[in-house]
């Protein structure tokens, strides 16, 4: 049990008084002129000016704080300003999930992401009241949620008080919850409720912790009692934290410490011929093979650059990945991989979201009695990666939620009364299945994909993995998990994780490169050739488009992240050639209009290719010619007779008059005939 130190408050007070003397005197003023509401100090000052004083903040933190505050109100300031204090000593840093009842009172610190945060509200600190019978001026310090009313007057006069007036400061609940780089393998993040009052909602403040920012709060642990719905109070209590101070805290892969030794280590494999190679075999190294798919995402882990247009218009840096493959071929051992290499990491499962769950929500707050917003994964992800596994589990109406957070990196909740734009700087690495199952041979692979074009167009690169019967590879495969198990230490020797953070965030730290004129070239020439491969069409010039300049951005941002991973400023021509290389190995995969055998991008973005949307205008002209010529209704079997004439085949005319159908272009007035709707 804690022993409560006496201490001398008079003491206190003039103790502060020579410290805010000789230490802060000047920076008064200047407060004052920037209608600051309150004095900042720094705890190492305070401990090297006055250790005792310093340790009696620490053990009595209220009644400390108190006479500091009592002691600046001497300075003549005109205003009363609150006293705060930052860097702690360590001893003091506790995590989320440790906070017992035996750390009531204690003042502590901890990190965590802002999860929600409630409206501002008014809360009374004290209110007074008046005695009818003597007119005495009663004043009560409100310390609980419940108003606190004054009993009995000196006069002997019991209850029915007047009250004449009340003190109020605003007052926000924010929910902050444990970073997924603190905790163990894949623990429960916990979370902690947190009180902010007074100039820690003010709106400069209460921009910097908004859902998704990680900070540091500085605070005592008190207690909440629990009511039930009667109004009764419980023996159990909610722990919370009085906030002194809150900043917040730079998130991003920069938070990875990286000492002399390290960096000479960093340095030194990056001039590695075979850097590369070392590199994609330590990606998932239980997963034999998949290299192609094991570099592409080693580049999502670097990323590219983030630029700044002059028309403030931002292009990401992020690169999107999406892996579709047959079940057991090995994505979710890629993704998990990914999800405990990257510094900042969140692992989501499709079936087990919503919509609101990956990006925000707004939830109401029982505390506050209003509402408060809280962040999704793709939020709190924010300059991390979010890994989506079993993508195609999820509606078609929550993925749609990842359209903006994908490309425009930001999310824009207009709900209640709350209306935020929410920061989400975040990768995004997902895993499919195919529409069936299983891929089908017979049928392209583009067809298979069983997600709306608009979010499969977000993506940078799509993988697909295929398990066909071969037996050379499956008696490889085969040897290779035999051997994992018979020896875990028989594995190939790679970089150990550990190692690979540091060099990813190493790269992410220190690497902005920019294009050189030859890689600039190389690009150009390809992207140049690509779209102009293709120089058929049908007399209307109808033509596949092979790429778009969304996949030119795609391998700038993949072409960056080569560059970086060789701890280079410049990019180069083999950096550009390792972008075309994948880009063009995913586009051959699954960008192939199966009726032409062409690279066409509409396969992937719109799910109609060029030629198909040449044939459905072929079957609307002949209806519309129909139509001049005054027929209302046509016969299906002339439709097809006509389209046959012009080189449809039977079944596929067919089929595009059943699509037309159900897409509302025309309706069946009666059995065999159709009419176009105007």
């Amino acid at each position: 049990m804690k022993v409560k130190r006496v201490v001398d408050a008079t003491k206190q007070i003039d103790k502060f008084n020579e410290f805010i003397e000789v230490t802060y005197k000047d920076i008064l003023p200047e407060l004052i002129k920037k209608e600051k509401k309150s004095l900042v100090i720094d705890f190492g000052v305070l401990a090297k000016h006055d250790h005792n004083l310093a340790e009696e903040l620490l053990e009595e933190p209220e009644e400390t704080i108190k006479a500091a505050e009592y002691a600046l109100s001497q300075f003549d300031l005109k205003e009363t300003f609150r006293v705060r204090f930052f860097n702690l000593p360590e001893s003091q840093k506790t995590i989320i999930r440790d906070i017992r009842a035996k750390d009531l009172g204690r003042f502590m610190f901890f990190e965590g992401i802002v999860r929600q945060s409630s409206d501002i509200r008014p809360q009374a600190i004290s209110v007074r009241f008046e005695c009818p019978s003597c007119s005495q001026k009663i004043t009560i310090i409100q310390f609980e949620k419940k108003m606190k009313k004054p009993t009995k007057c000196s006069c002997g006069r019991r209850g029915h008080f007047t009250q004449l007036g009340k003190d109020l400061v605003d007052l926000q609940r924010i929910v902050v919850e444990e970073a997924s780089e603190d905790l163990d393998g894949g623990a429960q993040p916990k979370r902690f409720t947190v009180f902010l009052r007074e100039d820690l909602v003010e709106p400069k403040m209460e921009k910097r912790t908004t859902p998704g920012t990680k900070v540091r709060v500085t605070g005592i642990v008190s207690e909440i009692v629990q009511v039930l719905p009667s109004g009764e109070a419980t023996t159990l209590f909610d722990l919370v934290m009085n906030a002194n101070f809150i900043e917040p805290v730079q998130e991003d892969f920069s938070e990875v410490q990286i000492d002399k030794k390290e960096e000479e280590e960093i340095i030194n494999l990056s001039k590695d011929p075979k850097l590369f190679e070392t590199l994609i075999s330590s990606i998932a190294p239980s997963i034999l093979g998949h290299n192609m798919i094991k570099e592409g995402l080693l580049l999502q882990l670097v990323g590219g650059v983030r630029k700044k247009k002059q028309d403030n218009t931002l292009v990401r840096g992020d690169l999107h990945i999406l892996l579709v493959g047959d079940p057991g071929a090995g994505k979710s051992q890629m993704l998990s991989f990914i999800a405990k290499a990257a510094p900042k990491a969140r692992y989501v499962v499709g079936r087990g979201s919503s919509g609101a769950g990956l990006t925000a929500a707004v939830v109401k707050d029982e505390f506050l009695k209003g509402w408060a917003l809280e962040a999704g994964a793709i939020v709190l992800a924010n300059k991390g990666i979010v890994v989506l596994d079993e993508l195609d589990k999820m509606s078609d109406e929550d993925t749609s939620a990842l359209h903006e957070g994908m490309e425009q990196q930001t999310i824009t909740i207009a709900k209640a009364n709350i209306q935020a734009t929410l920061r989400c700087q975040t990768t995004v690495l997902a895993a499919a299945n195919p529409k069936y199952g299983r891929f089908d041979v017979y049928k392209p692979l583009g067809k298979q994909i069983d997600m709306p074009p608009a979010l499969i167009s977000r993506f940078d690169l799509i993988f697909p993995i295929r398990d066909l019967p071969d037996k050379i590879k499956d008696e490889k495969i085969a040897t290779h998990i035999l051997s994992q198990h018979q020896n875990i230490k028989s594995m190939e020797k790679v970089i150990e994780p550990e190692f690979l953070r540091k060099y990813i965030s190493y790269c992410k730290q220190k690497i902005s490169p920019k294009l050189s004129k030859t890689a600039v070239k190389a690009i150009k020439e390809f992207y140049v050739n690509l779209r102009n491969t293709y120089t058929g069409g049908d007399e209307k010039g109808v033509k596949p488009v092979p790429i778009t300049a969304r996949y030119l951005e795609a391998l700038i941002r993949l072409t960056e992240a080569s560059a970086k991973l060789r701890l280079s400023e410049d990019i180069t021509k083999s950096d550009a050639k390792r972008a075309i290389r994948l880009l063009q190995y995913c586009m051959s995969q699954i960008g192939v209009d199966p009726e032409t055998g062409q690279l066409d991008v509409d396969v992937i973005q719109t799910g109609v290719t060029s030629s198909k949307r040449s044939k459905i205008g072929t079957i609307l002209h002949i209806i519309d010619e129909a139509a001049e010529k005054g027929q209302k209704t046509i016969a299906i079997e002339d439709i097809i007779s006509e389209a046959e004439d012009k080189g449809l085949d039977r079944r596929t005319a067919d089929e595009i008059i059943e699509k037309l159908k159900k897409e509302g272009e025309i309706f069946e007035p009666k059995a065999g005939f159709i009419q176009k709707i105007d």
